[in-house]
């Protein structure tokens, strides 16, 4: 049997996947996708490159995500499940590329300066 391993980044969020040919099951931390996910958009993010490609029921999948918040862990397993396609089947890029689905997104929190409140925001100025 063969196992597919490939791993997905977004924030501080990172996401580890493993696939294999089976029934469609879908683990996140040893819960199933939609107990984790409790929201439709994070599981439609997750299942969206299963839609794109029409594997969905084709493969069992075990992810370990750790990091970040949910939308960021949703992002990052949908990255990982991407690549993961593309590496079983080259024509799925085909279809997946356009949707940006293969693209990691690097957007990062700005680091808090010192002298103010965040990053950009500064204390409150008083004249007198």
């Amino acid at each position: 049997m063969e196992v597919t391993n490939t791993s997905g980044r977004r924030k501080t969020s990172i996401a580890r996947i493993y696939m294999t040919p089976g029934t469609g099951a879908i683990m996140i931390n040893n819960k199933s996708y939609d107990a984790y996910f409790t929201t439709i958009v994070n599981q439609f993010k997750v299942m969206q490159p299963l839609q794109v490609t029409d594997n969905v029921g084709k493969y069992d999948i075990k992810i370990n995500v750790d990091g970040g918040g949910v939308t960021g862990q949703a992002e990052a397993i949908r990255l990982a499940i991407s690549k993961s396609l593309c590496e079983i089947n080259v024509e799925n890029r085909l279809a997946l590329k356009p949707l940006g689905l293969l693209t990691r997104d690097d957007r990062m929190v700005e680091r808090k300066k010192p002298g103010q409140k965040k990053a950009r925001k500064r204390f409150q100025f008083s004249k007198r």
